[in-house]
């Protein structure tokens, strides 16, 4: 351990080091990058369409977009689950059976996203009518959906490989991959969208490229000779293996999802309170939420394999340096990006909607409201992704069904009747209260059993 202890800062980096502050974080920098360009393929549609096509189609992208983003989870599932596995497989020291589970889950991320993108094609006009929509919101959420559909099988390859990038050491890759596809996003929207005018069309069109970049570049890389301790080849179905994904990334799964349907409840209220200039007004605050959020994503996605290969490796000490300073930066990050919201709550708002006052002015209100969330929720993400990574997706599970599902919903529908379009804003800030006490208690809990404190 010691001998990890001196190596350079400017040394290559790998899960078997031992990690100081700036160390931590340059592991995890690239995953956070890659996160907030993910992010960003909402926003960047949301910013274009706002401003050149039309309010109305603005509020119909922000409807359907949770249906996206919930197809797309099982991605995330699918990454993260895999890759508590396979890294604690290499800790281990079996890397041969580890790139063997980690071919299958890749190879089966293709497939499935095949079968659900068909199938989300197929029946998003009757799923956007359950969910509400109706006239020109319908026909307009469907356009959109059935375009960007076509990419979710590179989408949830991209999803998948964000994880696997960190495990095979290669963070910096699985980062250039990302920004390739943000930036053919942002070349694309401005191109179709600005330039040709193709509206809708030209805006989801523009994000499903850019998934297939995302997807397509790392499927490449690891077919590849190169030097990564990760290669695609020749597998078989380890059933048990996969189920175990599955359970131990359903925490991330029911994050995901949860969020999205949380999401689609909190649209069905502002449309009861506030119209279509309240779904414009979150909109907004969600977009720049997905960046803020996907920071806090991004830092534990880097340390989950860290987490992951030091459990497998039964180096408690290590275990112990992970979690004690992934919790301080956590919480200071999350101070920090509630002052940073604050600040940023009129010039993003007059960014995306200044051409409409009452819709400013409302968007700018919530923005203010939303912002103290943070405090809690870089915390609260990363006691979930923590057990993750320990392979307890049970706890990991129960702390992200709470958190995104039970408080959030139970908020958003209870605190409207006492406040009115206040309490849907300060709905998730009442959620993450919540959930901040039930991690704490999850992690007091099992501190002796892991040895993490």
């Amino acid at each position: 351990m010691e001998k990890n202890t001196r190596v350079s800062t400017k040394a290559p980096i790998q899960l078997s080091d031992h990690f100081t502050y700036s160390r931590l974080l340059r592991f995890v920098f690239p995953s956070i990058v890659m996160m907030v360009f993910v992010s960003i393929y909402g926003a960047v549609d949301g910013l274009f369409v706002s401003n050149f096509v039309g309010k109305t189609q603005f509020a119909a992208v922000n409807f359907i977009f949770p249906l996206i983003m919930i197809l797309g989870a099982f991605g995330f599932m699918i990454g993260t689950g895999g890759t508590a596995i396979v890294a604690k497989t290499m800790g281990e020291g079996q890397k041969e059976l580890a790139n063997k589970y980690f071919s299958m889950l890749v190879y089966v991320t293709l497939i499935g996203g095949t079968v659900i993108a068909t199938l989300g094609i197929i029946f998003v006009p009757h799923i956007a009518r359950l969910m509400g929509a109706e006239g020109e919101m319908l026909e307009h959420a469907v356009l959109y959906a059935r375009v960007v559909l076509l990419g979710l099988p590179f989408f949830m390859l991209q999803n998948t490989f964000q994880n696997f990038f960190i495990t095979a050491e290669k963070p910096k890759i699985g980062l250039f991959v990302t920004v390739a596809a943000g930036v053919t996003n942002i070349i694309f929207d401005a191109l179709f969208v600005a330039v040709f005018q193709w509206g809708l069309v030209g805006a989801a069109l523009a994000t499903a490229l850019s998934q297939m970049v995302g997807g397509t570049v790392p499927l490449v890389y690891f077919f590849s000779k190169n030097t990564s301790i990760l290669r695609l080849g020749k597998t078989k179905l380890y059933g048990r293996v996969l189920l175990k994904t599955c359970t131990n990334g359903s925490s991330e799964l029911m994050s995901n999802i949860s969020s999205s349907v949380v999401t689609l409840l909190y649209n069905a209220q502002l449309l009861r309170f506030a119209g279509e200039d309240g779904i414009a007004a979150y909109g907004v605050i969600m977009y720049v939420g997905f960046v803020f959020i996907a920071i806090f994503i991004g830092f534990v996605i880097g340390a989950a394999s860290l987490v992951s290969f030091h459990y497998g490796a039964a180096n408690t000490d290590e275990l112990k340096n992970l979690f004690k300073k992934s919790t301080i930066l956590t919480s200071i990050g999350g101070a920090a990006m509630m002052l940073l919201a604050l600040a940023l709550a009129v010039p993003l708002s007059s960014l995306f909607v200044g051409y409409d006052q009452i819709l400013f002015e409302m968007t700018v209100k919530g923005f203010i409201i939303h912002a103290l969330h943070y405090l809690f929720a870089g915390f609260n993400i990363f006691g979930s992704s923590f057990f993750t990574a320990l392979n307890n997706g049970g706890i990991s599970a129960a702390i992200s069904f709470l958190r995104t599902l039970v408080f959030q919903c139970a908020s958003v529908l209870l605190l409207p009747i006492l406040l009115g379009l206040d309490g849907i804003w300060f709905a998730v800030l009442v959620a993450e209260l919540f959930t901040f006490a039930v991690t704490i208690t999850f992690v007091l809990a099992n501190r002796k059993k892991y040895g993490y404190a």
